[in-house]
């Protein structure tokens, strides 16, 4: 098992759980009111920050709901936190951008995280030809 430090904004935050059985992702939820005018940015603070364990990183994705919920979608698709970022102010946050005017309350759940360990080094080696067979290039799979 994994421990992870973990420092919260303030008592209003749900804290987090690991729910085994489950699902590896973890919910994580606003630690502010938002209210968003469609076509608006803004980065969502998460009331929280966290000490990964070294060679890990977190991946932050939207909540299958969250676009339904509030109209909302995470501008980079996927957050990467690294195990370095975790000094006393980084806080995690989510890039959003609304499409329609929503409003987001205090622990409302709006994305998710896992972690996972870092790629290893990889090599990479440049050949004249491929070996496998042919698919059919971009978006082909399981067209005849």
């Amino acid at each position: 098992m994994k421990e992870i430090k973990i420092k919260y904004l303030n008592d209003d935050i749900t804290r987090l759980e690991y729910i085994d059985g489950k699902s590896d992702w973890i919910d994580l939820r606003a630690a502010e009111e938002v209210e968003l005018k469609a076509g608006e940015f803004k980065l969502i603070h998460l009331g929280v920050a966290m000490q990964l364990p070294e060679g890990y990183e977190a991946h932050i994705v939207p909540r299958s709901s969250t676009f339904k919920k509030w109209g909302i979608i995470q501008t980079n698709h996927c957050g990467i936190v690294d195990n370095s970022y975790c000094g006393p102010n980084d806080w995690w946050r989510m890039p959003v951008f609304a499409l329609r005017d929503t409003k987001i309350e205090v622990n409302d759940r709006i994305c998710q995280f896992r972690i996972q360990k870092n790629q290893p080094t990889l090599v990479f080696n440049e050949v004249e030809e491929m070996e496998a067979n042919n698919r059919g290039g971009f978006g082909s799979t399981g067209t005849k």
